[in-house]
């Protein structure tokens, strides 16, 4: 087996307890966890909308080899990911310097160090074991207001966090994400699930105010015995050419500005009642789209703006309406519809006339006049920002 990986199972901790404190449960999975190597798991995510059920995206399962690695401070392991119909061909992986996709069809690896990074985390896969120890450490010593609920189900124990005041992401260290999409009341929550047989989490689901994230894990083979460390460079053939790319580069970030000045690119897209619409259907002298995504928190705050700006406009020759990038599920679509009181059209996107806007981020919005030319690109969005804007542009074409 590569890198002479040994597998094998967590041994359980616990007999038959009846009566498990929470916090003594939670420092043996640590324990538990703290053990680890290396591991392979299959892991299902899918997400939903704000206080929903309905899923905006289908599940999809990947097969994750993860390395632990003490010294990378901002992840803590290295990674690599497998389509789960095809694990012998590396998609993505994270080596501890560098992110990486390969191309098998194209035969090529593209790389992208971190060099102009502007977070304070890196934009990686974060290993489901670590990310939950990193949650129960947390748990354990933090200071911050905190509530927690804590059940024993006799075959599985179920565990929830949450974190009031602040918007909390786990990579390898909680980071509080403060901005002005972010509501002073938010709660982020944390619900972990453990199976008592090996008292180690196999499902998680994390909820703040603008998504819900589900993850579950499967078939989960651990090595508690020997450090390994990824070679990437084991895992594609090594004439396959290595490109290095820097999104954040100035210069190589694709400015959508180029499209204005343009004719706005024809479409036909559905809505949420599957009515096909398309631009050419639309007179208005001027057309404002928003390309936007479920589960994207600029595009969630920018709701009220938008809603009061087609009631402002509504005796003008203007028409906005909204196109979703994201979700491809229409149940939750019409559900995030009507919950939000959309005022406005919204209609599902495709891959071909996302690529045609070239929309790389959302939100963004596309200011067309009346021969369909596209005057003003815009984006992201912000209160202070943004609305004045969106409305000084639409004013100029009317």
């Amino acid at each position: 087996m590569k890198n002479g990986i040994i597998l094998i199972l967590v041994i359980s901790l616990f007999g038959c307890n009846s009566t498990i404190n929470q916090n003594d449960y939670l420092r043996k999975v640590s324990e538990n966890l703290d053990q680890i190597k290396s591991a392979s798991y299959f892991s299902t995510q899918v997400s939903s909308a704000p206080e929903d059920t309905a899923r905006f995206t289908e599940p999809y399962e990947l097969f994750y080899k993860i390395f632990i690695n003490p010294l990378d401070t901002l992840v803590g392991s290295s990674s690599m990911t497998f389509s789960a119909e095809d694990t012998t061909n590396m998609t993505d992986f994270y080596d501890g310097k560098v992110r990486g996709k390969v191309n098998w069809e194209e035969q090529y690896v593209k790389i992208d160090s971190f060099k102009h990074h502007p977070y304070p985390f890196r934009l990686v896969h974060y290993p489901f074991y670590t990310k939950i120890n990193e949650i129960i450490k947390y748990t354990l010593t933090t200071t911050d207001s905190i509530q927690t609920n804590f059940k024993d189900f006799g075959d599985s124990i179920y565990f929830c966090l949450r974190i009031i005041n602040k918007h909390v992401y786990f990579h390898i260290k909680p980071i509080d994400i403060k901005n002005e999409y972010i509501p002073e009341d938010e709660i982020s929550q944390f619900d972990v699930w453990f199976n008592k047989q090996d008292d180690m989490p196999y499902r998680m689901r994390s909820k703040w105010h603008h998504t819900t994230i589900f993850e579950a894990c499967s078939k989960p083979k651990f090595n508690l015995s020997k450090d390994t460390a990824l070679i990437v460079s084991n895992y594609f053939p090594s004439y396959f050419e290595v490109r290095y790319v820097d999104p954040y580069a100035p210069n190589q970030v694709e400015q959508k500005e180029e499209l204005e000045g343009k004719i706005a690119p024809d479409w036909i897209l559905k809505d949420t009642d599957f009515n096909e619409v398309s631009l050419s259907d639309l007179k208005s002298k001027v057309l404002l789209i928003q390309f936007t995504g479920v589960g994207c928190g600029p595009c969630h705050q920018s709701i009220p703006f938008l809603k009061k700006l087609v009631e402002e406009y509504k005796t003008k020759d203007f028409e906005f309406l909204s196109i979703e990038t994201w979700s491809n599920n229409m149940v939750g679509l019409k559900r995030y519809q009507q919950k939000n009181g959309f005022n406005f059209r919204f209609l599902k996107s495709t891959d071909e006339v996302t690529k045609s806007y070239v929309v790389s981020s959302v939100p963004v919005f596309f200011v067309i006049d009346e021969n369909r030319i596209i005057r003003k690109v815009i984006n992201g969005y912000s209160k202070e920002v943004s609305g004045k804007e969106i409305k000084e542009s639409i004013d100029k074409y009317l």
